[in-house]
C-alpha cells in the first residue's frame, strides 16, 4: 500500500469531506496503479511526492518508461487541471498521459521533483519563466475544454463587488486608497478584458515552485528528434487554468522570493522584477503590475479573514509597494515569511 505524507494528511484531517477523501485515497491510488497498470516507483522507505492539494507517485509504465500518477483532493482547481494540460499538449507544462475526471487521477509525464525555478538564479529564472509562459499562450478554439475555465474579466468584476463589502466586515484592515487602487485595476482591465479578442489560456499559479526541470535524457532525446518537448527544460505544473489577460500570471513572482530583493531599495526591486519577467515572456509590464495589486489586495482580505498575520503583512507591502506608496510601518521585506511557511 503507498503510504500517505505525514503533511498531506494533518491537512485534510481537518475536515469531514477531507478525511473522507484520505481514507478513499489508498483505494483510489491503488485502482489507477491496476487499470494503468503501473508499478510504484518509490525507493525503499521514501515516501510519494505531494504538493498542497494531492499525492504524486512515481511509477512505471508496462513499457519501462517513468511516469508520475496524481490523485488529487477534488475541488474545482484540480478538477480542471486536466483540460488545461489537454489544450497544451506538452508545450510549457507538463504533459497529460492519462485521467480520470471521476477520480481526479492523471497519469503525467515525469518530472524532477527536487529540481524547480526557486533554486535558480533570478536572471535564470526570468528566462525560463518567460520562454514557459510564450509556449504556454494559446488562444480558444472549437475545442470543448474552453468552455470549463473561468475569465479573468469576470473574476475582477467579482472583486469589484467583494472587496468593499470584505474591506468593511473585517475592520477595515488597511487603508482605504489601497483598496481603491484594487478597485479601479478590476474597473479598468475587467472592462478590457470583456472588450478583448486577445484572450488566452493563462497559468494564474505560474511560481518559482510550479516549474520543474525535465530530465535531461527525455530533453536531449525530444530535441534531437524534434518531438513535442524540444525548446524547454522546464515545464510547469498546477496550472490553475483561467482565460484572459495573460499579465495576470505575473503575480505570483512577485509575493515569492522577496528575500532575494535588494536589501536596499526592495521597492524598487519589485518594480525591476515585475518588468523583466514581463519583458521575458512578451507582456506589458504596466498591465501586469496593475494586476498584481489587485491579486495582492484580494489575498490581503482573504489573510484577514483567516488570522494569517504574515500572509497578511507581506500582501500589503508588495501591494502598496507596487500602488507606489510603501505603507509604513510594515517590517522589512526580508523579514517576511514566503507563502506557506
Amino acid at each position: 500500500m503507498i503510504p500517505i505524507p505525514a503533511a498531506l494528511a494533518a491537512r485534510y484531517s481537518r475536515s469531514s469531506d477531507g478525511r473522507a477523501w484520505l481514507a478513499s485515497l489508498p483505494d483510489l491510488v491503488q485502482d489507477r496503479l491496476d487499470q494503468w497498470r503501473l508499478e510504484p516507483d518509490l525507493a525503499p522507505a521514501s515516501l510519494p511526492w505531494h504538493g498542497h492539494g494531492g499525492i504524486v507517485v512515481p511509477v512505471r509504465q508496462d513499457d519501462g518508461s517513468p511516469a508520475a500518477l496524481k490523485v488529487a483532493f477534488p475541488h474545482d482547481e484540480a478538477r480542471l487541471e486536466r483540460h488545461a494540460l489537454s489544450l497544451w499538449g506538452g508545450r510549457g507544462a507538463v504533459a497529460l498521459l492519462r485521467a480520470d475526471g471521476e477520480a481526479c487521477a492523471m497519469l503525467l509525464e515525469r518530472l524532477e521533483a527536487g529540481r524547480s525555478a526557486a533554486v535558480l538564479p533570478m536572471h535564470e529564472a526570468v528566462q525560463v519563466w518567460g520562454g514557459l509562459v510564450r509556449q504556454l499562450r494559446v488562444a480558444p478554439d472549437g475545442k470543448p475544454e474552453w468552455r470549463e475555465f473561468d475569465h479573468i474579466a469576470a473574476r475582477a468584476e467579482q472583486w469589484s463587488d467583494d472587496f468593499p463589502a470584505d474591506w468593511e466586515q473585517l475592520g477595515r484592515p488597511f487603508p482605504r486608497w489601497l483598496l481603491e487602487a484594487a478597485l479601479e485595476v478590476c474597473q479598468t482591465r475587467g472592462a478590457v478584458g470583456r472588450r478583448s479578442a486577445l484572450d488566452v489560456l493563462v497559468h494564474t499559479d505560474l511560481h518559482f515552485l510550479n516549474i520543474l526541470a525535465r530530465p535531461a535524457v527525455l530533453e536531449d532525446a525530444a530535441a534531437a528528434g524534434g518531438g513535442t518537448f524540444a525548446g524547454s527544460g522546464y515545464a510547469a505544473i498546477d496550472p490553475q487554468p483561467m482565460i484572459g489577460e495573460p499579465e495576470f500570471a505575473v503575480a505570483p513572482l512577485l509575493w515569492n522570493r522577496l528575500r532575494d530583493l535588494p536589501a536596499d531599495d526592495p521597492g524598487a526591486g519589485l518594480l525591476r522584477r515585475c518588468r523583466a519577467f514581463s519583458n521575458a515572456a512578451g507582456l506589458d509590464p504596466e498591465v501586469s503590475r496593475q494586476w498584481a495589486i489587485a491579486r495582492e489586495v484580494a489575498n490581503a482580505l482573504w489573510y484577514a479573514g483567516h488570522g494569517q498575520q504574515g500572509d497578511l503583512v507581506r500582501s500589503l507591502w508588495v501591494a502598496s509597494t507596487l500602488a507606489g506608496q510603501t505603507l509604513a510601518g510594515l517590517p522589512h521585506p526580508h523579514a517576511l515569511p514566503e507563502p506557506g511557511e
